[in-house]
């Protein structure tokens, strides 16, 4: 079986995109496109080896696009979340850096037109619901194929690309607090931890680096030791969030989990060195069931919300979470990662509620290939 496929870099991730009408003649439901992925990236097996799969969670993404044109946003896209060693295909969660690489993928694909200087790209998230807005540099209406933007976590240059996140949140539970409360005593295999529950840019629970026992001083720390209880407290918090049934089994893409700290000194995952005055927080985040190298872009979406919130586990922690700041000013986040400091823009109403966030990423068209997809093998050794 062929399937024609568009490899891009977007941020700090790898993400195949399919145009729907190269996938529609193969998968015409949900169901049907979770196999056709898993298949074509190998995920049965844990190297991926026999698919177009990276073996890790950063580079096993994929999205379906169909162009939309007069409707509510320019295109809709359908986020997949590939399992590595396990032949699952995720569809219950966004991803911002993939969101990045459609984007970009909109404006050199033709399903947007470029403009003389900015070309914004709206885009709607099949999974949760939500629209966001993509701004490529198109100076003179010319089509980007390179650029020098970087962004931490990669060395590489790309085009650089504006993404910007949209109020009203809670688009996968209904409410940016799920279960109303600022802070929750979330179940885990050790106990109970306190943590935040907030469900903007993807559903996330938070919690304090202190009450996981983790040391945020090194990000390159190997926390192994405490992913049976951060997994344990994703499946507590996947119930309380409304995600999913008890009688479901837990995913591994939502709810995001990750644990916070205040701004302090600490060592990058390549070993830099990162002053506390250059972050208002730290962050480390779970992507799957391994720690993330950096932090994704619906991650700190949530983060940046949590940080608004009086009481959060982010708010007690972070620097700068109550500034003012006056309607039409972005607030600036610094978000410490493993991966160095990241920025977030986060616009408010007059009535000071929070109605955009906004990250600047890169991204870059990698290759177009026809994958010749192989039914699903036994796992190899």
């Amino acid at each position: 079986m062929g399937l024609r496929g568009h490899w891009y870099r977007g941020g700090t991730s790898k993400c195949w995109l399919f145009d729907a009408d190269d996938v529609s003649p193969h998968a015409g439901s949900r169901e049907e496109i979770r196999t056709l992925l898993a298949d074509a990236f190998g995920a049965a097996d844990a190297r991926q080896l026999d698919g177009v799969g990276g073996g890790t969670s950063t580079t096993s993404k994929a999205a379906v696009v169909w162009a939309t044109p007069g409707g509510e946003a320019d295109l809709d896209y359908l986020f997949a979340q590939v399992g590595i060693g396990d032949p699952t295909v995720e569809l219950g969660s966004n991803c911002g850096n993939c969101a990045t690489a459609v984007a970009l993928f909109a404006v050199q694909s033709g399903i947007v037109a470029p403009r003389d200087g900015i070309t914004a790209v709206r885009m709607r998230n099949l999974n949760t619901g939500a629209v966001l807005g993509g701004a490529v540099p198109t100076p003179g209406g010319a089509i980007p194929r390179s650029g020098l933007a970087r962004v931490p976590g990669s060395r590489a240059t790309g085009v650089p690309v504006s993404l910007s996140f949209h109020g009203p949140w809670g688009q996968s539970t209904g409410a940016l607090l799920p279960t109303g409360n600022v802070a929750e005593d979330i179940p885990t295999a050790a106990g109970t931890m306190a943590g935040t529950l907030v469900d903007a840019g993807a559903p996330a629970v938070l919690i304090a680096a202190e009450e996981a026992g983790i040391d945020m001083s090194n990000m390159a720390g190997d926390f192994s030791e405490h992913l049976p209880a951060l997994i344990a407290a994703r499946a507590s918090a996947g119930l309380m969030m409304g995600l999913r049934k008890p009688e479901d089994a837990p995913q591994n893409a939502v709810p995001k989990v990750g644990v916070v700290a205040g701004p302090g000194n600490y060592t990058t995952a390549d070993g830099t060195p990162i002053p506390a005055g250059s972050h208002d927080i730290r962050v480390r985040m779970l992507s799957m069931l391994a720690p993330h190298p950096a932090i994704g872009l619906t991650s700190a979406v949530a983060v940046s919300l949590a940080a608004a919130l009086p009481g959060s586990v982010v708010a007690q922690g972070a620097r700068l979470a109550h500034a003012a700041a006056a309607p039409g000013i972005p607030r600036l986040l610094r978000i410490g990662t493993p991966a160095g400091v990241i920025t977030t823009e986060i616009l408010t109403d007059t009535d000071g509620t929070i109605k955009e966030v906004a990250l600047h990423r890169a991204a870059r068209h990698l290759a177009t290939a026809d994958i010749d997809v192989a039914p699903a093998a036994g796992l190899t050794a």
